[in-house]
């Protein structure tokens, strides 16, 4: 990918929202770093498909899609799944904006590229597309799941482009059964970085955590179709997000003075991600977090670090949060789209000291119901129920006081609310498993604080 201009890139907005004040030798500095991306699909003006040789390849940035489907034997029960997930991945393929590279793989316990064929990409048009759809109507079910075998050649698809956006779509039905959980690990470690990928299953019979877990390596989403007459709209939604995306490899990096400790950074919302460990070192005081790819959006991030103690009156850069465009066209400097500051602030004002930020307190409890939430239903499954009882009713009592409505539906489902406000709840007797599975698989979700 070359170096952009300035025009030619959705332009990035960092916004720091924190209480810089501490009392006297206090340390922790906690901030929300909101970063927005606005004019995706514009250079000043001109379509992004006007301005291609500043992008390299392709129309706009340039992107490629992978679509992975399901086509194991449990595909098969009932009937209706298979022809839905053709359905839906017609669907996908009737999005693709005019120009995009992209191919078909049928996953069993090996992996197929059904289309076009060959190790090679297509580039959308009327005909590929129609092309693609009578290949999809050839499926059919037989084998096993081996999702570490699809993950590997939808890289070496996408990497055979010379594109900014990669992507990679992926929908299962069951468990992987056919691979070891090392192999998957492995897998996805390959993929790391190369490209985006989200993750759908659909009906019941799927595990949840590999399903997330693979769109949480990979910086996509997770979500359930328990109903596969839904796949279509779906993957079409998915699809229209996909070709939203304008830049590629976008990161957060965080550079701190000498004596300041990083606690963790994460991704707070639309969703809940822990990016602590995946930093990668820039320099002797800086770290990349990688956030994958942007079109028009807006994400918030919680930053929290320990500062050196000092005495009232002294203040101190505490660290500057800044997003990066790498340079992958050779050894030039990393783009600088927007950077913003976390201040410290030593104090003897009680008031000012001890006053949580909206914004910290908002995303302390959202982090803390994906928690709760999680902890809550493997309890459950472990037969402790007086612990998994606190747990979810903590979870009802943090959806309710953040305003997280669709949150709390979903754990009305699996307790009985008595008092949402002091998080009284009792399990219920009998719960649906596309129930259950919702609850989890959709635990990470956010709402945004109200500013």
């Amino acid at each position: 990918m070359a170096n952009f201009s300035k025009s030619q890139v959705p332009q990035f907005s960092v916004e720091v929202y924190q209480n810089e004040f501490l009392p006297e030798g206090g340390r922790e500095v906690n901030a929300i770093v909101t970063v927005t991306s606005t004019g995706g699909g514009t250079t000043g003006g001109i379509p992004l498909a006007d301005a291609a040789p500043a992008y390299g390849a392709g129309q706009g940035p340039g992107a490629a899609v992978v679509l992975m489907v399901d086509c194991s034997g449990s595909m098969d029960y009932p009937p209706t799944k298979m022809r839905n997930a053709r359905d839906a991945t017609a669907a996908a393929i009737d999005t693709l904006r005019e120009g995009t590279r992209f191919a078909v793989v049928a996953g069993t316990h090996g992996a197929k590229d059904v289309y076009p064929g060959g190790g090679r990409l297509a580039v959308a048009d009327a005909q590929t597309k129609a092309q693609a759809k009578e290949a999809l109507r050839k499926l059919s079910a037989g084998g096993g799941t081996a999702i570490g075998t699809w993950l590997r050649l939808a890289d070496r698809l996408l990497n055979s482009a010379d594109v900014a956006i990669r992507h990679g779509i992926l929908l299962t039905d069951g468990r992987n059964e056919h691979e070891s959980p090392e192999d998957l690990r492995a897998a996805l470690d390959s993929c790391v970085g190369r490209f985006t990928c989200d993750a759908r299953g659909v009906g019941t019979d799927w595990e949840v955590k590999e399903v997330t877990g693979v769109a949480a390596a990979l910086l996509g989403t997770a979500d359930i179709v328990a109903d596969p007459s839904g796949l279509a709209a779906d993957f079409t939604r998915m699809m229209e997000n996909a070709m939203g995306k304008e830049v590629a490899d976008v990161a957060l990096r965080l550079w701190t003075p000498v004596g300041v400790e990083i606690r963790f950074v994460k991704q707070v919302a639309p969703t809940v991600a822990d990016l602590t460990a995946r930093r990668t070192e820039a320099n002797a005081r800086a770290g990349d977090y990688p956030t994958g790819s942007w079109g028009d959006e807006s994400r918030d991030y919680h930053v929290c670090v320990l500062v050196p103690e000092a005495g009232v009156g002294q203040e101190m850069l505490a660290a500057r949060v800044s997003l990066i465009l790498p340079d992958h066209s050779g050894p030039g400097s990393p783009q600088t789209l927007s950077q913003g500051l976390v201040r410290a602030v030593w104090t003897d004002d009680m008031v000012a000291s001890t006053s949580i930020n909206p914004q910290v307190a908002h995303y302390t409890g959202q982090a803390e119901l994906a928690q709760v939430i999680q902890q809550g239903l493997d309890a459950r499954k472990s037969g402790d129920f007086d612990g998994a009882t606190a747990k979810l009713g903590r979870a009802v009592q943090l959806a309710s006081a953040s305003g997280n409505q669709d949150t709390a539906k979903l754990l009305s489902k699996v307790v009985d609310v008595v008092d949402a406000a002091t998080g009284t709840v009792r399990l219920k007797a009998k719960v649906a498993e596309a129930d259950e599975m919702t609850l989890e698989t959709r635990s990470t979700k956010t709402v945004r604080v109200k500013k």
